[in-house]
């Protein structure tokens, strides 16, 4: 029995990151760096996420996630309201181009120990890419797979009766 030669995007590690945000609403949540660790806060409570993106001027200065204010602020006995997302930011920010693919975002973020990516299209921030939408993503493959596996058994066990 022949196997079909799959295109290397049905291969989940050669999955292009474009397709699999294409799937995604593309909403890109962000703060200035002169906006106080509250209003970054307030906003990840707000929209249920626990990362942003720093933007000064469309470009990108830095990432803030809900660790780094727990640990730079609460736990250095800073004030939220009066620090701004400047002091506690993350400058040294790990990014990927809209042409990367699944395993390499997985490479990168376990490389640098990471959860989140931003991913840059053009220069531009366009989205933020995070560890559980890698890993939904392979359940989801992997389902279509254990599916496509079924339905082939079935197909062998009727066409052999």
């Amino acid at each position: 029995m022949d196997i079909p030669i799959r295109q290397p995007e049905e291969i989940l590690a050669y999955r292009p990151l474009a397709r699999i945000l294409a799937s995604r609403p593309r909403e890109l949540w962000s703060v200035v760096p002169t906006d106080s660790v509250l209003t970054a806060l307030r906003m990840m409570a707000d929209k249920d996420i626990g990362f942003v993106v720093v933007l000064e001027k469309d470009a990108l200065a830095g990432v803030l996630s809900e660790r780094d204010c727990a640990r730079r602020v609460l736990l250095a006995g800073k004030s939220p309201e009066a620090t701004p997302v400047a002091d506690i930011m993350i400058r040294q920010v790990v990014t990927v181009d809209i042409s990367y693919a699944f395993a390499d975002c997985l490479r990168l973020m376990h490389q640098h120990r990471i959860r989140h990516l931003p991913v840059v299209d053009h220069g531009k921030v366009v989205a933020v890419i995070s560890i559980r939408d890698l890993l939904s993503e392979s359940v989801s493959h992997h389902a279509r797979i254990i599916t496509q596996l079924e339905r082939e058994r079935m197909t062998m066990f009727t066409s052999t009766a």
